[in-house]
């Protein structure tokens, strides 16, 4: 009886004989039979430095002169050993936090980032999944319109940054569990290994403007350099 509608008409008037009489009626009519197309109600997750963003550690190296620092999640799986060496080079020069703050106040988001990112935020919510901290982030948030980002954050005493807190290990791929399992179809844009995880929970996946050594290794995701087509993919992901 599915797309059909049972219509029970009841009465019980003094005139009716017998005094009780029901009567059913089948309506076919088309006002009852269309079935609500479902639409999928989506959530995109993306990184934000390489995607929307510079790399912050790439800009402190270059304006500190320690190539040292260059190296980010591009280059290194492993993000404890990444930021346990960061952490040695920075007490090896005596880089203090406001240091890093001060490079991070002269960056701009990436040419175009902030335009794409409006669009987006114009038909889908979206979040920022990075691997970050808060004290290095809010300059950057306030040039792109403040959007909700989930990140970690830094110990430091005295000006001096003594360790890491994670939010949560694996925090991409957990965050991406959580939205799917709270019936969102989850796009995801990264383009480093520690997005691969998130890439991979997600119902799509896109690589943007990733380095060739994580596009080699992970064919599997689609990979784009501008953000037209990054914005296309998006769109024909949501269906």
């Amino acid at each position: 009886m599915s797309g059909q509608a049972l219509i029970i008409h009841y009465s019980q008037r003094a005139e009716d004989c017998p005094p009780c009489r029901i009567t059913l009626r089948l309506d076919t009519s088309a006002a009852f039979c269309k079935t609500p197309r479902r639409v999928k109600q989506s959530i995109v997750t993306l990184d934000m430095e390489g995607v929307l963003t510079p790399e912050i550690w790439i800009a402190v190296a270059d304006k500190t002169g320690i190539p040292e620092l260059r190296r980010t999640t591009r280059d290194e799986p492993d993000y404890d050993k990444l930021m346990r060496g960061r952490l040695a080079i920075l007490d090896q020069h005596g880089l203090k936090l406001s240091d890093i703050q001060n490079v991070i106040g002269t960056l701009n988001p990436l040419p175009g980032g902030r335009e794409f990112l409006d669009e987006l935020r114009s038909f889908v919510q979206v979040i920022i999944l990075s691997d970050t901290f808060e004290q290095f982030a809010s300059p950057l948030l306030r040039q792109l319109g403040q959007p909700t980002l989930l990140c970690h954050r830094l110990m430091v005493e005295n000006d001096r940054i003594t360790d890491y807190q994670l939010r949560l290990r694996e925090q991409k791929r957990e965050a991406v569990v959580a939205f799917k399992r709270m019936n969102y179809h989850v796009i995801s844009g990264g383009d480093s290994f520690n997005d691969i995880a998130m890439l991979t929970e997600a119902h799509e996946g896109i690589l943007f403007r990733a380095p060739d050594n994580v596009k080699q290794q992970f064919p599997e995701f689609p990979a784009v350099e501008a953000y037209a087509d990054f914005m296309g993919l998006i769109k024909q992901a949501m269906g």
